[in-house]
């Protein structure tokens, strides 16, 4: 099932083929996104905090064109919108335009939506929690193909390997699944391996983590740069269990720096 507009397909689950051919090319206009990140910079002020080093590693790892995988901990529906006013008040603004966001399907559905969504540089994610996991399994195959093939052409990869927002503790990363290990070595296959960043986010302390952060909160939120992780493990779960750690240590320190 597609939509009138043949160059854009309906984000359903039983369109993907035509959905990732599609995602496989996309690409937003950067002007249009940094106009967008600068407006968000301006509403949303994080504290930007990098780890002993980071902040030069970073830079060197910017200057080397290498591909980059983003990790980031999921507290709220508005996190989307504190990792942009972030990468604008950082050292990542360069990249803007040039990073692909996982994002849910139902984000793709109402066109205003999907219009900034593609503009963020979506690609969108057919969840087992939404659909069942045997339903989604070849949707995921290609997602994650189409995520390695995309570090091969300059392009970048943000995830937020939880996979939904944290109701349990903002202060402890929740299981992640081996989808992130299975983008890097696949990336890693065709020649383009990719650094691991893991970057944290913090709202402070909220007593009931199932109501969303107030606008005040999310409008000072703590960010917090990790070390770039050069090296990776071969295998998918082992890159997996060293992003859940590496994660961990993010989100410490944007706890610690709120």
């Amino acid at each position: 099932m597609t939509s009138n507009r043949r160059s854009k397909p309906d984000v359903l689950l039983d369109n993907s083929d035509a959905v990732y051919a599609y995602y496989l090319r996309h690409r937003p206009n950067r002007l249009q996104a940094m106009a967008a990140y600068a407006l968000l910079a301006n509403r949303f002020r994080p504290r930007i905090v990098f780890a002993d080093g980071a902040r030069a590693q970073l830079a060197d790892l910017l200057r080397s064109k290498r591909p980059i995988l983003f990790a980031l901990n999921h507290l709220s529906q508005r996190d989307p919108y504190v990792v942009a006013a972030a990468a604008w008040r950082s050292p990542l603004r360069p990249l803007i335009g040039r990073v692909r966001v996982l994002a849910k399907d139902e984000l793709f559905l109402d066109p205003d939506q999907r219009r900034k969504v593609d503009m963020m540089g979506g690609i969108p994610v057919f969840r087992g929690k939404d659909h069942g996991i045997r339903a989604v399994n070849a949707a995921g195959q290609q997602m994650m193909d189409i995520c390695a093939e995309r570090l091969t052409t300059g392009d970048h990869v943000a995830v937020f390997p939880e996979g939904t927002c944290n109701e349990v503790d903002p202060a402890r990363v929740q299981s992640i699944g081996s989808g992130i290990g299975h983008i890097a070595f696949r990336a890693t296959k065709l020649g383009a391996p990719p650094a691991l960043l893991c970057l944290g986010i913090s709202y402070g302390p909220r007593p009931d983590p199932t109501v969303e952060p107030t606008e005040a909160e999310v409008r000072s939120a703590a960010f917090y740069f990790r070390t770039p992780v050069l090296t990776l493990p071969q295998r998918p779960a082992d890159i997996a269990r060293l992003t859940a750690a590496e994660l961990q240590l993010a989100v410490d320190g944007a706890t610690a720096a709120y």
